[in-house]
């Protein structure tokens, strides 16, 4: 299996059940509790992020070594701006579908509020990402990252990588206090609408930054050969995946207890304090960066440990990564999240207008957006998946009628 194929069955996992929590229908729907996120504060937004982050400092890395930084920051740079028109374009196509499609404008108000072609204001929010309509939020957050990307993989092939960590923790010390409120508070109230929104965002990004620019340091170095994974993640090494284990055991009944409103009322503020989402809280920090562990040595040591039971769980984990379905959609994974945002509004819009589903149809349009999900990604591969035309040959000149020198025909 090639370095990556892994990390792109990853990615195409945590999108296959991102588009099964963001369906929406009335009453909601039992397919959306069997999900990994019932059993800890680990959900599809941050290991898509981390493996963004991760790949991101890997590819250019390895091209800023090989080509310099000018070359490696330009590419970054072209696929920030490549992102940033299909994030516009699946704003601009959701908001031509509310003009035509009957009653959108009321089913989709709570995901958009007043947003339309004659408020130049929110427009301008949306574009410069103030203002970011529901589920189109990963992306704007990714692309804002990208400008950064360029000098913080630099320094991490200069061996000032701990800067880059020291700095990304106290940005994200800062989102735990609010201190972002200082600037966001006039903007907010520079730019509200009609509908009171100003700014509007699921992940606060001096939060979440936090977890793609971890990845970023950890695939810089691992391209830059500075990380020796066969001595941390070896089968000897037991010390990483016991403390993870530990560490996930710890948030598993907290996980359970908050999933079904269990906890107690005198403890539900001091937790919620520390299980703050949006910032990306202590809570949310501590148990994937347990669970992220843990896999990654089941992963890479898993298969050769000594205990049989650790190589069947070892064995089971990289079976699913290894799906070429989660692989396919891991390759094009920013494409295939545009195009699930457009899956979700519809689905939405269908719901809207129909009466209350029953659970059996419900389970099947969740299917039916599993397979669409990777439209795209065929769109992209066609010419690997269906043949691409052959050129056309040169046609040989007849012996007969050999080409005089200097003037032979080029074709």
């Amino acid at each position: 299996m090639k370095r990556f194929d892994i990390i792109d069955g990853m990615r195409g996992y945590f999108l296959v059940f991102m588009v099964l929590n963001h369906l929406i229908f009335a009453g909601g729907y039992f397919l959306v509790k069997i999900n990994h996120n019932q059993l800890a504060f680990v959900e599809d937004a941050q290991g898509f992020v981390f493996l963004s982050g991760l790949l991101i400092g890997m590819v250019y890395a390895k091209k800023m070594m090989k080509s310099g930084y000018a070359a490696g920051r330009a590419a970054i740079y072209n696929r920030a701006f490549e992102l940033y028109r299909y994030a516009m374009g699946i704003v601009l196509v959701v908001l031509a579908a509310q003009m035509l499609l009957p009653g959108a404008y009321t089913i989709w108000f709570n995901w958009l509020g007043y947003t339309n072609f004659d408020d130049p204001l929110r427009l301008a929010a949306i574009a410069t990402f103030f203002y970011q309509p529901t589920f189109m939020d990963i992306l704007p957050q990714y692309i804002v990252y990208m400008l950064f990307a360029p000098m913080l993989v630099k320094l991490v092939l200069e061996d000032k990588w701990h800067y880059v960590i020291a700095g990304s923790v106290m940005l994200w010390m800062a989102a735990q206090l609010g201190l972002q409120q200082l600037v966001t508070t006039p903007i907010h109230e520079t730019i509200m609408g009609a509908d009171d929104q100003g700014i509007r965002a699921s992940f606060n990004l001096l939060g979440w930054q936090i977890v793609f620019y971890s990845a970023l340091v950890l695939g810089a170095l691992t391209s830059a050969g500075k990380i020796d994974w066969k001595k941390i993640l070896s089968p000897e090494n037991t010390f990483i995946p016991k403390a993870a284990l530990l560490m996930v055991l710890f948030f598993l009944p907290l996980r359970l207890i908050t999933a079904h409103e269990l906890m107690p009322p005198h403890m539900i503020g001091k937790f919620a304090s520390m299980e703050i989402r949006a910032d990306f809280g202590p809570v949310y920090l501590l148990n994937f960066a347990a669970m992220a562990m843990l896999v990654t040595w089941l992963i890479v040591a898993g298969p050769k440990h000594k205990a049989a039971w650790v190589r069947r769980i070892a064995a089971a984990i990289t079976w699913v990564f290894s799906l070429k379905y989660l692989q396919l959609l891991g390759r094009h994974s920013l494409y295939v999240y545009v195009w699930h945002v457009a899956i979700v509004y519809f689905v939405y819009y269908f719901d809207g207008r129909s009466p209350e589903l029953n659970e059996i149809t419900k389970t099947a349009i969740a299917l039916v957006s599993i397979g669409l999900l990777s439209v795209p990604a065929l769109w992209r591969e066609r010419d690997k998946l269906f043949g691409a035309t052959p050129a056309p040959q040169p046609v040989k000149a007849q012996q007969s009628q050999p080409a005089r020198p200097q003037q032979m025909v080029l074709r």
